[in-house]
């Protein structure tokens, strides 16, 4: 299943469900339903409807058709209608002939009576004209088809979003790889450095440095040992690394268990900066909050 992003925009325009016809038949000029969705990243689905008048009575519909297709973010639905002139509409030579026979038996009863003028024909045309109106339109399909391009295209984001947090992941891996011999190495020298310690105060004070005071050097290293060990940091978070890659090959609703996933690997590397006893160990730390950082920001945009 594919890693959708929270983030798209989509739209389309679509004529009336069938060409309206006049009264002779003659197809009339089409009105177009436009409509647009765009989407955000939010905790939850946020629905928001801009509707022209006369279609809102079309919301719960598409309100229910977004919530079976999107999980979440925030999605504004626009519609619109743009019906032609009714006053552009053409007489049809019928419709003349007609108005031209109707006028001539008025006359004969009526001598006097005024003749039709070209605005009162065209007013007449334009009554007999079957003019589209927004009940001629399939909005629920037409934003159906437009729902269909929003979910491509939070498809393809979703992709580029998914592909940006492996190189991430890789880069973590390869930072893990070289904090995990830097404290055995500090271990030693530390060890070295305490022994030699201990020797030198010893033969300043006139003797050798007998048996308790090497268990008491050998018992400082380990407790500096102890102190800096950061392999159980590694091991948590080479699980939590394990655990987002498994996500993203799966794909769907994984939003918010990576937003969880990357708080546990800030808790890691936080720890393990504090732990710190070295500059390569701290600049390790700094460039894997720096990784995290930039994957928080983009886990904020899957869905």
């Amino acid at each position: 299943m594919p890693v959708y992003s929270m983030t798209g925009y989509a739209s389309g325009q679509s004529g009336p469900s069938g060409p309206p016809e006049d009264k002779e038949g003659r197809a009339t000029p089409a009105g177009r339903l436009g409509v647009e969705l765009r989407s955000v990243n939010s905790r939850y689905l946020d629905l928001s409807f801009k509707l022209a008048e006369d279609l809102r009575q079309h919301e719960p519909a598409l309100r229910e058709l977004l919530t079976r297709r999107l999980k979440r973010g925030k999605v504004e639905v626009r519609a619109a209608v743009d019906l032609p002139s009714a006053s552009l509409a053409e007489p049809s030579t019928r419709l003349l002939q007609r108005l031209n026979g109707l006028q001539d038996a008025v006359r004969a009863w009526l001598p006097e009576a005024r003749g039709l003028s070209v605005a009162d024909v065209l007013r007449m045309a334009a009554g007999d004209t079957a003019t589209p109106t927004a009940g001629s339109f399939d909005v629920v399909a037409v934003v159906g088809r437009v729902v269909d391009d929003l979910v491509a295209a939070r498809a393809r984001e979703g992709e580029r979003l998914a592909a940006m947090l492996r190189e991430r992941l890789a880069a973590l891996r390869r930072l893990a790889g070289q904090a995990a011999p830097i404290v055995p190495q500090l271990v030693e020298q530390q060890r070295t450095r305490f022994l030699q310690r201990w020797q030198e105060a010893m033969g300043l004070a006139g003797g050798t440095a007998p048996e308790a005071a090497q268990e008491r050097a050998l018992a400082e290293a380990t407790a500096f040992a102890i102190r800096i060990d950061v392999a159980e940091e590694l091991t948590r978070l080479a699980a939590h690394l394990d655990e987002i890659e498994a996500l993203l090959d799966n794909g769907g609703e994984i939003g918010k268990r990576l937003d969880f996933l990357i708080q546990e690997l800030h808790r890691e590397a936080n720890t393990l900066g504090s732990k710190s006893a070295t500059l390569e160990l701290t600049r390790v730390g700094v460039d894997m909050k720096v990784l995290i950082e930039q994957m928080r920001e983009q886990v904020q945009n899957i869905e």
